[in-house]
């Protein structure tokens, strides 16, 4: 995701199916009693392909009933399979499954009959019965068989482009479910988009970012892990393209319009909200009693190590218990229990902190707030200046961190310590919407990009790996020290389990080192270099460890990255990505290539400009020694390397990336559940990119990818060159080329990041989001938008506001998605 500048801009119900009707026990038996020794065939019709084989049964003849199954066929996971049955003088007919792993048959009696295929690790056959009842001659049957293989992407790339809709392949469809702006409650007007709306606390926010959707029963208010067409859609609210919030841009001024910045500020945070499909389709639920928005104003508590620190102290919370908000959230997670994980990432521009403050704290104080970035003169969008029309209204005050004169150094009387409270993992419970979010502290303070949890085992303490997204920043992982008791993962009181797992534990940081292996290094108070005695910041105990995490990384020596975001674990083998978005010369010269980001390189635009150092990013992954997350080794490799595809090959297009899968700047990234066969035996890989290097050549993009596992490639050395020619070569390890294994499946609209993805627990729904389209806008509305989505998706709209927007993608056989 973008950092903030310091101009204060972003740089950055129904369901829509057949009942099935499915035999019972007795039935299969009495059917397979009379079944025949020879196979009959079938008909079989998957997504993108027609697949069928002869067969030599003509079905069976009785004196009143003709009956045939049709041809055999053979399909892949994920797939709609379309089982035909024909059947003369019949007055009923049943389809039922006779062998193989069970599926849920739809329309079973009916000649037409319907099922996804699942998943196997080998080609396994499913066998089915076709039967007809004639009216006085009892039940006859014939048999098919449907062959199975192994899950393959079931997609033609799409080509990359510069237009201002969603493009996705063929057999797909896109609709735009949850965008900027639209009310949340019964009472709330439609949005206007003309910049009057208000009341943001109950409408969606803007820059739409991480999300997870969590199943809700049917018929009753409960959570259900499995339902597909029901569920709670939880996102962050990252950040604001401010000018289109107002009639005409921020108005001018030294000090900002109460209403306007307040609007700004209920635009960032979190949306839960009640999603439903119907015979139409996927819609939000207005009036849901679920829906929530949680802003930087509501209250929140803080837990962990942390809570009830000195520095966390300010005047609303003296105690350093209680916080007020979240802001800046970018990428997500969640926990098996069922709770949502909301991460607070570039929180620190917010904060208005001249240096002349500096003489007004403790020395190390001001230098762990320099450390973290907490030295604007204004902060980002100056909400401090506000003169509200309550005084002291904290909405406004909080955001001034400067150490006001007078009051007293524990922090107690002003705002010094808010910055502070920012920088964490919050939880957030969304089947309750009267439970108070809570800071999990023991998970450290950084720019939070992720919280995103290992492979569960009973027995084993749960696992959460997270990036810290600035240039030269780490990647971290937290080992609860509680283990893992799977009984806890219906728990109704969430938030207590919470407690039990993320409050207590060790947290890491991650040394990559050249020869392909790899160490994960305790920030635990009074464990080497974390202690009174550092000279760049003595530390006093766990809580310093933890609030200044920054500090204690750099004190043990973990490996500085490119842009450290999202991070994915593999569900089948528990292999953990990274995304390293990438980085700039002047961030990373070329004497500090390393093994685990070794590339410097000049990336050129389209009319000629310089863009070097590691532009176009790329994605490490890691094993756990012993396959166990809470190792404390393990081995590494590099997956995939951006890069345009006319790039040299030898020295910087190191995967061998083609027109078909050609990117840069990876940011999200994600497993398909194991609830469907995207996450099972190979999983599908989403790729998503936040890129500025490549858009002259396409808009931002997400890929499907069935990746293979650490150490499937080699080792290679490159050499390196800057702008002054000058040459340095590095070894890395570098995965296996991943060829079509690898593909387009997604461009976004003009100006976009594309960010943000889950699907159903069936797979057939996925929901991304679309941030920021149109960003590009300087501070008043212009005659032309650079983007007029999501009004463009549908139709012609040249002056219509861009707004962030969540959207569905379904496939139109009703398909597993990317299958």
């Amino acid at each position: 995701m973008y950092d903030l500048e310091p101009t204060g801009r972003h740089s950055d119900g129904d369901i829509d199916v057949n009942p099935s009707t499915q035999p019972t026990f007795g039935d299969v038996l009495e059917m397979r009693n009379s079944r025949r020794q020879m196979l009959g065939g079938m008909t079989a019709v998957a997504a993108l392909f027609g697949v069928g084989a002869c067969s030599d049964s003509g079905g069976i003849t009785g004196t009143e009933v003709t009956v045939s199954a049709g041809a055999a066929a053979a399909t892949t996971a994920g797939k709609v399979v379309t089982l035909t049955g024909t059947a003369t003088g019949a007055t009923a007919v049943l389809w039922i499954q006779t062998g193989g792993p069970a599926v849920t048959l739809t329309n079973a009696s009916s000649n037409t009959a319907t099922f996804i295929a699942p998943s196997v690790a080998t080609s396994t056959p499913l066998t089915f019965r076709f039967t007809a009842t004639g009216a006085t001659q009892g039940t006859t049957g014939d048999e098919t068989v449907v062959t199975v293989g192994p899950a393959v992407l079931g997609f033609t790339a799409i080509p990359k482009n510069q237009l201002d809709v969603v493009t996705v392949p063929t057999g797909y469809t896109v609709t735009v479910l949850y965008r900027l702006g639209d009310p949340l409650t019964a009472t709330t007007p439609v949005y206007a988009n003309n910049g009057t709306d208000t009341n943001f606390a109950n409408r969606v926010g803007d820059h739409h970012d991480g999300m997870s959707y969590f199943g809700l029963s049917a018929t009753a208010n409960t959570r259900d892990d499995s339902n597909s067409t029901r569920g709670l859609l939880v996102m962050n609210h990252e950040n604001i393209t401010e000018t289109y919030l107002h009639v005409n841009g921020q108005t001018p001024g030294a000090n900002r319009v109460e209403g306007e910045a307040l609007k700004e500020i209920e635009c960032h945070g979190v949306s839960v909200v009640e999603v439903l499909r119907g015979t139409n389709g996927w819609n939000y639920v207005q009036n849901s009693t679920f829906n929530r928005r949680i802003t930087p104003n509501t209250p929140i508590d803080i837990s962990g190590p942390a809570r009830g620190a000195p520095l966390l102290r300010t005047v609303y919370s003296p105690t350093g218990v209680a916080a007020r908000g979240t802001i800046n959230n970018c990428a997500n997670g969640y926990a098996p229990w069922g709770s949502y994980l909301t991460c607070e990432e570039n929180w620190a521009g917010y904060f208005r902190r001249p240096t002349s403050d500096n003489v007004n704290r403790p020395a190390k104080e001001a230098a762990a707030l320099a450390r973290y970035g907490v030295t604007s003169t204004t902060g980002a969008y100056s909400w401090s200046s506000v003169i509200p029309t309550t005084p002291g209204d904290f909405r406004f005050a909080k955001w001034n961190a400067t150490a006001v004169a007078g009051q007293p150094a524990d922090g107690t009387g002003d705002y010094r310590h808010e910055a502070n409270q920012y920088g964490w993992v919050v939880e957030i419970d969304p089947f309750n919407p009267a439970s108070t979010p809570r800071k999990r502290t023991a998970l450290g303070r950084m720019g939070h990009e992720g919280a995103w949890p290992s492979n569960f085992v009973a027995g084993q303490p749960p696992v959460f790996y997270m990036g810290d997204d600035s240039r030269n920043e780490y990647f971290y992982k937290f080992v609860s020290a509680t283990a893992w008791n799977p009984a806890d993962a219906q728990a109704t009181d969430r938030l207590a389990i919470g407690d039990k797992y993320l409050d207590n534990g060790t947290l890491y940081v991650a040394r990559f080192d050249a020869n392909g292996t790899g160490a994960w290094l305790p920030l635990v108070f009074g464990q080497g270099p974390l202690t009174a005695a550092n000279v760049a910041y003595p530390f006093t105990s766990q809580a310093e460890v933890l609030i200044n995490t920054r500090g204690a990384a750099d004190a043990v020596g973990a490996t500085r990255m490119d842009r450290p975001e999202w991070a994915a674990v593999n569900p089948v083998n528990g292999e953990v990505y990274l995304t390293l978005t990438n980085t700039a010369a002047a961030q990373r010269p070329l004497s500090a290539t390393d093994a685990a980001n070794p590339r410097h390189y000049n990336d050129p635009r389209t009319n000629g400009t310089a863009q070097r150092g590691n532009p176009n990013g790329h994605i490490i992954r890691l094993r756990e020694t012993g396959n166990r997350a809470d190792a404390t080794t393990f081995v590494w490799d590099n997956y995939v390397f951006g890069s345009d595809s006319t790039l040299d090959a030898t020295n910087i297009n190191l995967s061998g990336l083609d027109a078909s899968n050609d990117f840069s700047s990876p940011d999200g990234l994600w497993f398909g559940r194991a609830s469907n066969a995207t996450g099972l035996v190979n999983p599908l890989l989403w790729i998503q990119t936040d890129d500025g290097s490549f858009t002259d050549v396409t808009n931002n993009q997400m890929l499907a990818a069935m990746p293979g596992v650490v150490g499937d490639g080699a080792v290679k050395t490159i050499t390196n060159t800057d702008a002054t020619g000058a040459t340095r070569t590095q070894a890395t390890p570098v995965g296996r080329a991943p060829g079509m294994q690898l593909r387009r499946f997604l461009v976004g609209p003009n100006g976009c990041e594309i960010t943000g993805v889950d699907t159903t627990p069936d797979g057939r729904t996925m929901f991304v989001n679309i941030q920021h389209p149109g960003e590009n806008v300087g501070a008043t509305i212009p005659a032309t938008f650079q983007s007029n989505w999501p009004a463009s998706q549908t139709g012609p709209a040249p002056t219509s506001r861009p707004r962030s927007a969540t959207i569905v993608i379904t496939k139109n056989d009703g398909g597993v998605i990317g299958l």
